[in-house]
């Protein structure tokens, strides 16, 4: 992800603080003591803090605004799981208080004197997508603590981190190919195929694919020409559709708890992951790649192909987060005629395997790629261990149904992925070729 920037502006309102009393109090009391015991030094030594509470309290400092700049950027030299956000304060006033939260955890104060980068924080992102990298609330200080004013709106960076990607060698192809570009072998005459037939010359085909041999050969009169045709090669109509419904950790104990520091790998750590894997090797391949949110107000990506194509599905990818309360309710987004189409859920509820199967029967090629982590039952008491079980067999449920209507399913928490998707492509091209 490129650098992001997040910015605040708030005025400075000053305001006493107790410094003001106790030096006051403290002068005065020397002063006292000093004269109770016929002490000229012990008041002497009153008089310096006498006269800087009040250079303190007639010097009050001047108005303005208190800027904070928050600059996240990657650190290359790292690796890619590797942020570092930077903090830019712009202020008339001695220091700046800078309470830290990273990760929604308060993780520091620190007193520091504005400028640029008077902050710098490093973080070890743990999962992809979206996260709050840095969250700063700050207040101004002036005249030794004397002055300070309230705090400053809450300032936060999001980072979005992009998912790795795993190779894919072969992708199952959609049951009907479109255009004339790609790397698929079509049905339609054009360049680039496999040997078709031996046509007629005819308006519109090209002098260099004349076959002289056949012309010699089979020319039935004087002047017929014949040309050797080929296949056209296609483009395949890819749409990727993720179900943020649940973000499920490897420890089972951790699921409702948003404990993202115990949970391990997480269910949309996998499907940021295979979506990502899934463009990846389609735009690769040459085809058209659409991406789309299954929870209402979710971000899309239209269907579109090339280099320029896949910076922009990688970065709807890597802001993709947990939907919200009404996730359970999936849109269902449009899908273009003869596709092939990839839902990625955990397939707990049934409501994205229902989706899966509308397509299916709708005439698209579907693949449903489970995403959901290997379950680490530890921790866990006997009841929970039941109910886990009874929850993974309802699931089962739900995977037979999906087999049985002629979904593809690829576990993408197993070993070996590409074979997987390998072997799915092999089952889809079986039944294309049985259709035919």
């Amino acid at each position: 992800m490129s650098d992001v920037r997040a910015s605040s502006r708030s005025p400075l309102r000053w305001r006493r603080t107790p410094v003001m009393a106790a030096g006051l109090g403290g002068a005065v009391l020397l002063a006292a003591v000093g004269l109770a015991f016929s002490r000229p030094d012990v008041v002497a030594i009153g008089l310096p803090l006498a006269l800087t509470t009040i250079w303190a309290l007639r010097g009050r400092p001047r108005g303005g605004d208190l800027h904070i700049v928050l600059r996240a950027r990657s650190d290359a030299a790292e690796g890619s799981n590797e942020a570092v956000a930077d903090v830019d304060i712009d202020a008339e006033a001695d220091w700046v208080q800078v309470a830290i939260d990273q990760e929604e955890r308060r993780t520091g104060v620190a007193d520091v004197r504005p400028g640029e980068a008077a902050v710098t924080a490093r973080v070890r992102l743990q999962h992809s997508g979206p996260a709050e990298l840095l969250d700063v609330t700050t207040r101004a200080v002036a005249h030794d603590g004397a002055w300070v004013t309230d705090s400053g709106p809450r300032t936060a960076v999001v980072w979005h981190t992009a998912p790795r990607t795993r190779p894919i060698g072969v992708l199952p192809v959609a049951p009907r190919l479109r255009g004339l570009h790609g790397a698929h072998e079509g049905s339609r005459p054009g360049q680039g195929g496999d040997f078709r037939d031996i046509h007629a010359f005819a308006p519109g085909d090209e002098l260099r694919r004349v076959d002289w041999r056949a012309t010699a050969r089979a020319a039935r009169r004087p002047g017929e020409l014949l040309v050797r045709r080929s296949n056209a090669l296609s483009d395949s109509s890819v749409v990727i559709a993720l179900d943020t419904a649940d973000d499920l950790g490897t420890v089972v104990a951790s699921w409702g708890a948003a404990d993202s520091d115990r949970s391990g790998v997480t269910s949309l750590d996998l499907a940021r992951e295979a979506a990502l894997s899934v463009a990846t090797a389609a735009i690769g391949a040459g085809d058209r790649v659409a991406y789309h949110t299954l929870s209402p107000g979710g971000r899309s990506v239209p269907a579109g192909g090339g280099v320029r194509h896949l910076p922009r599905v990688r970065g709807v990818i890597a802001a993709t987060g947990p939907g919200g309360d009404d996730s359970r309710y999936r849109r269902s987004p449009v899908v273009p005629s003869g596709s092939i189409v990839f839902v990625l859920s955990t397939f707990f509820d049934g409501a994205a395997a229902d989706l899966a199967t509308r397509w299916r029967a709708a005439g698209h090629a579907v693949v449903a790629i489970d995403v959901l982590p290997t379950p680490d039952a530890g921790r866990l008491t006997r009841e929970q261990r039941i109910a886990l079980r009874m929850l993974l067999a309802e699931r089962d449920d739900v995977l037979i149904d999906l087999r049985r209507s002629g979904v593809e399913i690829v576990p993408w928490a197993g070993a070996d992925v590409d074979a997987a998707v390998r072997l799915a492509a092999r089952r889809l091209e079986r039944t294309r070729a049985v259709r035919r």
